[in-house]
C-alpha cells in the first residue's frame, strides 16, 4: 500500500465559505452522503440565518477545497463525576469549575475531508486550528470543543485516539451520533 504524504501547516489555509464558494462546494465530496448533502443543500441557509458559520480548508498552492466544517456556539453539561477527571485545572479555579452546571464550548459540526485526501492530516489540522483559535482568542469564554460525531468506528477513532476527545456519555452508544468533548487548555492535539 502506498503511503499517503501528510500535509503540513504551510500547505493548508482556513477561511469562511463565501457566496463565491458554493459552486465549487457543490462538487465537494467526503464520501459521506449526510455531510455531502448538508454542504450541497443546506449550509447556505443555515449560514444565512446564523445557525452556524461554514469554513473551508484549502490547499494553499492550488486553492482547492480539501475539507469543510462548521462552527457554532455550544454548551457542555458535565456530571460531577466527569468534572473530577480534569487534573490540570488550576487550584485557584478548581472550586469554581466544580460548582458550574455548564461550560462554554464551540461545536465543530459537519467536518468532512475530501475523499481522495483523507488520512493526510487535514482533519487533525482543522481541529487544531479551532483549538488554537479559541485557546488564544479573548472574544468570549470557551473552555471546550464539542462534536456530535457520526457513530462509526473510523470517525470515533479519529476523535478519541488521534485527537483526544472524550465521550460525554455512554447513553448515546447505539445512536446515530456520539457526543464528545475536548478540553481546549489541557488536551492539546499531538
Amino acid at each position: 500500500m502506498e503511503e499517503k504524504i501528510q500535509f503540513s501547516i504551510d500547505d493548508l489555509l482556513i477561511s469562511h465559505i463565501t457566496e463565491s464558494d458554493y459552486e465549487s462546494l457543490s462538487l465537494f465530496s467526503c464520501g459521506n452522503d449526510e455531510i455531502d448533502d448538508f454542504f450541497h443543500d443546506e449550509v447556505r441557509l443555515c449560514s444565512k440565518y446564523s445557525y452556524l458559520i461554514p469554513y473551508k480548508c484549502t490547499i494553499a498552492s492550488s486553492g482547492e477545497i480539501a475539507g469543510v466544517f462548521t462552527l457554532a456556539n455550544d454548551v457542555l453539561n458535565l456530571e460531577y463525576e466527569d468534572k473530577i477527571s480534569f487534573y490540570n485545572i488550576a487550584p485557584e479555579y478548581s472550586e469554581i469549575f466544580i460548582r458550574q452546571t455548564s461550560y462554554p464550548a464551540i461545536n465543530i459540526g459537519h467536518l468532512g475531508v475530501r475523499s481522495d485526501l483523507q488520512s493526510r492530516g487535514i482533519g487533525r489540522f482543522i481541529v487544531e486550528f479551532v483549538r488554537m483559535t479559541f485557546a488564544s482568542s479573548r472574544i468570549a469564554g470557551c473552555q471546550f470543543i464539542t462534536v456530535d460525531a457520526l457513530n462509526n468506528h473510523r470517525t470515533t477513532l479519529f476523535y478519541t485516539d488521534k485527537i483526544g476527545f472524550e465521550f460525554q456519555t455512554l447513553g448515546d452508544l447505539g445512536h446515530h451520533t456520539r457526543r464528545m468533548y475536548l478540553d481546549i487548555f489541557t488536551h492539546p492535539s499531538s
